[in-house]
């Protein structure tokens, strides 16, 4: 019990948070821990880089997006492990993300570098026709590269779809997500990657009783293959747009048991990010 309080003060004395009540302020979506546009492990349909002003008459704007940068940090102590992340994102044509992250996961005795190049196609925008039952829906691929790694390929790709919508028309906005992975990575990549391929899925859902503020939760299935098996993922996170261009976040995560002898599980740890959109 004492754990969990103390990480619930270190959220709410370093007044951390993120996501927002509508596409036109920064953090809808994040850098994720991938460099791709969602929250922290999961994308989001929302492509990056929508921060700009509705009054501007730049066309520019609609072609190259303003970028946006994510920096994240997750101490999961149970297995001694520091995981460093940063990534970038902008989006062409108000359609096409491209994203790049780079992670450093820093367990006793050696480091792993972990490279992402991601791009993600905006096929369905939200409330299309002023139909406002309509998600946002998109598509997305990642090329991920791992080193050093051991008993596994060093490098693999993710494809996922994802729908996106933002409700307002209950009492407190509410955005919800939700879309299917298929992935060849284990732990994500970390531990490289497998032979076959898993299709797994993955869900966010943030309350926002705040315009500045969401309160949520995310989670994520793991993929099993015939020799290695995922743990799942999930964590409850606090949010807050600190101004138009920074936002903050703090999170606690459950990356699977670490004592499992039939999943592969990190431990639970603390997350904090900070984010920035020009």
């Amino acid at each position: 019990m004492k754990k969990y309080q103390v990480v619930i003060q270190s959220l709410v004395l370093g007044g951390i948070a993120v996501l927002v009540t509508q596409i036109g302020y920064s953090g809808v979506p994040l850098n994720n821990l991938e460099g791709v546009g969602g929250v922290a492990f999961n994308p989001l349909a929302y492509p990056a880089g929508q921060n700009k002003d509705a009054a501007a008459t730049n066309t520019l704007d609609n072609i190259v997006s303003k970028p946006q940068f994510g920096v994240w940090y997750v101490n999961l102590s149970d297995v001694h492990v520091d995981w460093t992340a940063i990534g970038a994102a902008l989006t062409l044509f108000e359609r096409l993300e491209l994203s790049y992250g780079y992670e450093v996961i820093a367990p006793t005795g050696h480091n792993i570098k972990k490279s992402n190049v991601g791009a993600k196609l905006l096929l369905l925008p939200e409330n299309i026709g002023g139909y406002k039952f309509i998600p946002a829906v998109s598509a997305g691929a990642i090329w991920k590269y791992t080193t050093p790694t051991a008993n596994a390929d060093s490098s693999g790709s993710d494809y996922y779809i994802v729908a996106t919508k933002l409700v307002t028309e209950l009492p407190l906005p509410v955005l919800l997500s939700a879309g299917a992975l298929s992935t060849k990575g284990r732990a994500t990549g970390v531990f490289g990657y497998d032979d076959d391929r898993d299709i797994t899925g993955f869900a966010n859902v943030d309350v926002l009783p705040l315009s500045n503020v969401a309160v949520g939760v995310e989670y994520k299935q793991g993929a099993h293959f015939s020799d290695f098996k995922n743990a799942d993922y999930w964590d409850a996170h606090v949010a807050w747009l600190a101004n138009k261009n920074l936002s903050l976040v703090g999170a606690y995560v459950n990356a699977g048991d670490e004592e499992s002898t039939t999943t592969a599980g990190l431990g639970n740890g603390v997350v904090l990010s900070a984010q920035y959109a020009f």
